[in-house]
């Protein structure tokens, strides 16, 4: 029996920084093969798989049948979420990863902004970045969390690092999401090129996943961005010096 091709890239990160947007423009390509839905989550399940063997054909079983077209799926969390880069290049060494990033500090509070009105925060956004990240430190794993981890998944820089100890740079893809979504061709003219693909027009611009309307409590104010600067300085830094992206100071 022919083991079905592997997955051969992943868009990997980053929560809230355009990857629905990217994974839906790459929908529009016909030479692409991507299942049916976003954030299949397989690489971050800790209760699911066995990692000591796991069993991808349930990874691949989602997937259209194997033809010529390179397979792909996105889940943002793998950049941030403990062991998933590690089962990732277990899987497949050669794998190219793609990692949109967003402003840090609009990261966090659209972030904030999407968890309030899903009913899932209760606190206001003030005190998540502050205090609340205190909440991070009684779960498991130690120091993560999927839903409150406004701050922490913003620092860039350590994911960069952890990524390129893990693979080599010519398979990492590193994008702004405000280049996808001001020049949106451009971008996937990149995106495309990285995947060893032929130049092909852009399909029409696209918003995906627009914030929700809600009654929220809070407003991101000049002291909330400050804290946030100041927090991400030296990630800043280092993100700068790994990628040659640089967000504001």
């Amino acid at each position: 029996m022919v083991a079905p091709p592997l997955v051969s890239f992943l868009i990997a990160g980053v929560q809230k920084g355009g990857t629905t947007a990217l994974f839906d423009y790459l929908g529009d390509y016909g030479d692409l093969a991507l299942p049916a839905e976003k954030e299949l989550h397989f690489f971050d399940d800790d209760e699911g798989v066995d990692w000591s063997a796991p069993d991808y054909g349930r990874y691949h079983a989602v997937f259209p049948a194997p033809d010529e077209r390179p397979r792909g799926e996105a889940t943002p969390i793998y950049t941030y979420w403990p062991n998933s880069l590690e089962r990732i290049a277990a899987y497949n060494p050669a794998i190219r990863l793609i990692v949109v990033m967003r402003d840090p500090v609009q990261r966090a509070w659209s972030h904030w902004r999407m968890e309030y009105a899903r009913g899932v925060e209760p606190h206001p956004f003030a005190w998540c970045i502050r205090e609340g990240r205190q909440r991070l430190f009684r779960t498991e794993p130690w120091g993560h969390h999927r839903e409150f981890s406004y701050v922490e998944r913003g620092f860039y820089g350590e994911q960069a690092e952890r990524l390129l100890s893990l693979f080599p740079r010519e398979q990492l893809l590193f994008l702004r999401s405000e280049d996808l979504r001001r020049q949106a061709g451009g971008t996937l003219d990149r995106v495309r090129h990285f995947l060893g693909l032929r130049p092909a027009a852009a399909p029409p611009a696209r918003e995906s996943h627009v914030g929700r309307a809600a009654d929220y409590p809070s407003d991101l104010t000049p002291g909330d961005v400050a804290h946030l600067r100041r927090i991400y300085a030296r990630d800043g830094e280092r993100l700068a010096d790994l990628t040659g992206i640089r967000f504001e100071a």
